[in-house]
């Protein structure tokens, strides 16, 4: 799931822009590849607690709530940049702090369950990040792909010793003897769906720890608004 270049320039408020005017052009968060990722993981993270967290449970609330900050507070802060450098590097910060406090909740979920979390090199996941879901239907598909996969004996290439897992069970004398097995065969829905979900908000994570350091350098160089403003007041009084 990288990056396009045209994700790279885009979104206004990000960065530095040749834009000298008082109120810089900003607004453009739709076009931010991280204000996109967030808004899947929000849309997948309603799904996935509507079908495996406890409707009466504070977590399930927590857990869309947080998604949903991701979301705001990205667009939020991308609105604001034009009169306040301050609040749109506030604003991005509370965004990625939400999304990792939904990450935890993640984690969460397998480690109470006993699921694994799955490495980035898994194969599974490796198929994730080649599909680049865009939608959240896409990422049902993926999982329901998966589940598929699962219940064969093979997993073609990927069904290698390094993703094996050995367990134990008795013979017909009752000993016991290890036994390899794939781990296709024991990831459920639920498993998939929260490690999906693990993907898209290191992307989101990862994405938004780089506009954040964009957005403090543009700070940097070129002030806020009250510095813009002193120096066009300064700039027409020259002028006159």
């Amino acid at each position: 799931m990288g990056l396009k270049k045209r994700d790279r320039k885009d979104g206004f408020g990000t960065g530095p822009h040749p834009d000298n005017g008082l109120i810089p052009k900003h607004g453009g968060y739709r076009n931010l590849k991280s204000f996109q990722v967030a808004r899947l993981v929000y849309d997948v993270t309603v799904r996935f607690c509507n079908r495996y967290i406890d409707r009466f449970s504070r977590t399930k609330d927590q857990m869309v709530q947080a998604a949903r900050s991701g979301v705001q507070n990205i667009a939020e802060g991308s609105k604001a940049a034009g009169t306040s450098r301050k609040t749109e590097l506030k604003l991005t910060n509370v965004a990625r702090a939400s999304l990792e406090e939904l990450r935890l909740d993640y984690e969460d979920f397998l480690r109470q369950r006993k699921l694994p979390e799955l490495s980035p090199d898994h194969p599974a996941l490796k198929r994730f990040k080649a599909l680049k879901p865009q939608t959240v239907e896409e990422f049902a598909n993926w999982v329901a792909g998966e589940r598929e996969r699962g219940t064969g004996s093979t997993d073609h290439k990927d069904n290698t010793d390094q993703h094996r897992q050995t367990r134990t069970c008795r013979d017909s004398r009752g000993k016991s003897v290890p036994v390899c097995v794939s781990p296709y065969q024991s990831l459920s829905s639920a498993c998939l769906a929260a490690n999906g979900a693990l993907s898209l908000l290191n992307l989101a994570c990862y994405l938004l720890d780089r506009q954040l350091a964009a957005q403090a350098r543009a700070f940097e160089q070129e002030g806020g608004f009250t510095e813009r403003l002193y120096r066009k007041r300064t700039q027409a009084r020259r002028q006159k």
